[in-house]
């Protein structure tokens, strides 16, 4: 299923994340929703870089930089220095425009 940023967006309207998104794009659908605890679930499950770029995010937005220096590293990425708001609909829009 292809997904553009706004139709994401707009989802968070609905009472669950898209059964085909990857495990990250739903943790970041839960974390929109502000539910911490379950995104953070699903960014570990997906045991790539694009879940540990999402748990990097969600180590920086809950303040724990050393945890979230650990897991930008292993995701490749450099720590970001945006807003979480921003970094949240940077790592959207990257995730979203993955093929596959």
């Amino acid at each position: 299923m292809l997904m553009d940023f706004e139709t994401f967006k707009s989802s968070l309207n609905d009472q669950a994340p898209h059964p085909n998104l990857s495990p990250a794009l739903r943790a970041l659908w839960h974390d929109a929703r502000g539910d911490w605890h379950t995104a953070h679930e699903l960014a570990q499950a997906q045991g790539d870089r694009d879940g540990a770029w999402v748990h990097a995010y969600l180590h920086r937005k809950e303040g724990d930089a050393a945890n979230a220096a650990y897991w930008y590293r292993r995701a490749g990425q450099r720590a970001s220095t945006l807003t979480t708001e921003a970094e949240w609909e940077a790592l959207v829009r990257a995730l979203l425009e993955q093929p596959g």
